[in-house]
C-alpha cells in the first residue's frame, strides 16, 4: 500500500496508476516487511555474530573464491590465516547461479552452508552476460537479507595519493531505496521507478551505525541525505535517525546533504575521520566508491555486507579475467575484508596482528604487486606478509 499511496500523493495521472504492476510492487514490499524486524529495546544488538565451530574448536567460515583472480587471492588469505594460526576452518562454497522460475537464484547447497556457518568471505564474482542473470552480488544480498554495507576507507602507508590520513567509515542501507527493483513502463517512452523507504529498514541500519560507532570508538554519526528534495522518503530516514540517536546519548548525531558531503570530502576528507556516515542505498553506492578513490582505488578497499542471521565480507573489485592465472593479482582488498570479518567474529587479536603485517609490508615497499608500484607476484606478496607475522 505504501507504493500506491506514494503514487497517489504525487498526483500522478490515473492512467499511470493503472499501469503500475501492483501485485509485483506489493509482493516486493511484503517480502521486505517479512524480512525486517523492529528492535524492542535500545540495547538490543543488531547483527550479532553467533558462529559455528568444528570439532577442533575453529569457527567454520564459508569461502566463495569467486571468478577470475578470485581463487588466487583466496589462496593468499588462507595461507596468511594459517600462518597467523587464526581459529578458522574454511568450507568452499559454489555459488554458480541457476535460473529458478525465471529468476537468478543461489544453489540450495550454498544457501544451506552459509546459513549454517552464519559468515562467509567472498572473492569477486562475474555476472554471466546475455543469459538472463541479474547481478549475483545483488542476489546474495537479497537471499540473506544483508541490510547494511560497511565500507571503511583508510590511507595505506607506502601508497601515496593526493590525500593523506584518510580514515572514513560509510554504512549504506543495502535492501531498498532506488534499488528496490520496483519499476515499470507507464506508456511507451516513459518509465517510472519507485524509491522505497521503510521505517523498519531505516531503524535497523541506523541502529547498526550507532552500535558500530561505539564499537570502533567514534563519537559522531552523520546521516547523508537529500531530504530537502525527497521530503517524504529521505525525510523518513532522517527522522528515524533523530529517534534512534536518543538511545545513544554518548554519540553526537547530525546530518548533511549528499552534494555537500561529496564536495567537502574531495576538498578535505580529514573532518570525516571521527564520524560514521550512514545513508540510503544509492547514495552509499556512489559515495563509498568515491571514498575508495581517495585512498587509491577498490584494490585497497574492504567491504562487509551485514545481516541479522549471517554476514558476507567481500572484495568489491572486479574479477580481472585478463590477468587471471598469471600471479599478478593484488589480494589486499580481500585480506582487509577478511580482517573485518575477524573483528565481526570478535577475534580482534588475530585481526590486529594480520592487519599490522599487511600495513608493515606495504610501508616497507619492497615486495608489492604491480598495481602498487612493485614487481612481486601474488604469492611473493603474501609470503612477505607472512614473514612480518
Amino acid at each position: 500500500m505504501l507504493a500506491i499511496r506514494s503514487l497517489a500523493s504525487a498526483n500522478l495521472p490515473r492512467q499511470c496508476l493503472r499501469s503500475v504492476p501492483r501485485a509485483a510492487a506489493l509482493t516486493s514490499f511484503a517480502d521486505a516487511k517479512r524480512a525486517q524486524r523492529c528492535y524492542a529495546t535500545a540495547g538490543e544488538r543488531v547483527a550479532k555474530y553467533e558462529g559455528t565451530k568444528d570439532s577442533k574448536g575453529n569457527y567454520l567460515v564459508s569461502l566463495i573464491e569467486g571468478d577470475g583472480i578470485g581463487p588466487e587471492i583466496a589462496v593468499s588469505v588462507k595461507d596468511i590465516f594459517a600462518a597467523a594460526k587464526a581459529p578458522v576452518s574454511w568450507e568452499p562454497v559454489d555459488v554458480t547461479p541457476i535460473l529458478k522460475d525465471g529468476k537468478t537464484a543461489i544453489p540450495d547447497a550454498a544457501i544451506e552452508n552459509i546459513k549454517k556457518n552464519k559468515i562467509a568471505l567472498k572473492g569477486p564474482l562475474a555476472t554471466p552476460i546475455g543469459k538472463g542473470h541479474v547481478s549475483l552480488n545483488l542476489t546474495l544480498r537479497r537471499t540473506f537479507n544483508l541490510f547494511a554495507n560497511l565500507r571503511p576507507c583508510r590511507s595505506v602507508a607506502g601508497f601515496k595519493t593526493p590525500y593523506d590520513d584518510v580514515n572514513t567509515v560509510l554504512i549504506r542501507e543495502n535492501t531498498e531505496g532506488e534499488y528496490s527493483g520496483i519499476e515499470h513502463v507507464v506508456v511507451d517512452g516513459v518509465v517510472q521507478s519507485i524509491k522505497l523507504i521503510t521505517r523498519e529498514a531505516s531503524e535497523r541500519v541506523l541502529r547498526f551505525a550507532f552500535q558500530h560507532a561505539e564499537a570502533i570508538g567514534r563519537t559522531k554519526v552523520r546521516v547523508v541525505h537529500k531530504a530537502t528534495i525527497m521530503k517524504m522518503s529521505d525525510g523518513l530516514f532522517l527522522n528515524v535517525g533523530h529517534q534512534v540517536a536518543k538511545d545513544f546519548p554518548g554519540i553526537e548525531f547530525d546530518a548533511e546533504l549528499l552534494d555537500n558531503t561529496c564536495l567537502s570530502m574531495v576538498t578535505n576528507p580529514d573532518p570525516y575521520n571521527d564520524k560514521v556516515l550512514v545513508m540510503p542505498n544509492l547514495y552509499g553506492d556512489i559515495l563509498s566508491d568515491m571514498c575508495a578513490g581517495l585512498i587509491g582505488g577498490l584494490g585497497l578497499t574492504p567491504s562487509g555486507n551485514i545481516g541479522d542471521e549471517c554476514s558476507i565480507f567481500e572484495a568489491v573489485h572486479g574479477s580481472a579475467p585478463d590477468i587471471a592465472g598469471k600471479g599478478l593479482a593484488n589480494p589486499t582488498a580481500l585480506l582487509l575484508s577478511s580482517i573485518m570479518m575477524l573483528r565481526h567474529m570478535r577475534l580482534n587479536s588475530h585481526a590486529d596482528r594480520i592487519e599490522k603485517a599487511i600495513f608493515d609490508t606495504m610501508a616497507e615497499g619492497k615486495t608489492l604487486t604491480g598495481d602498487l608500484g612493485g614487481k612481486a607476484k601474488t604469492h611473493e606478496y603474501a609470503a612477505a606478509i607472512i614473514d612480518k607475522l
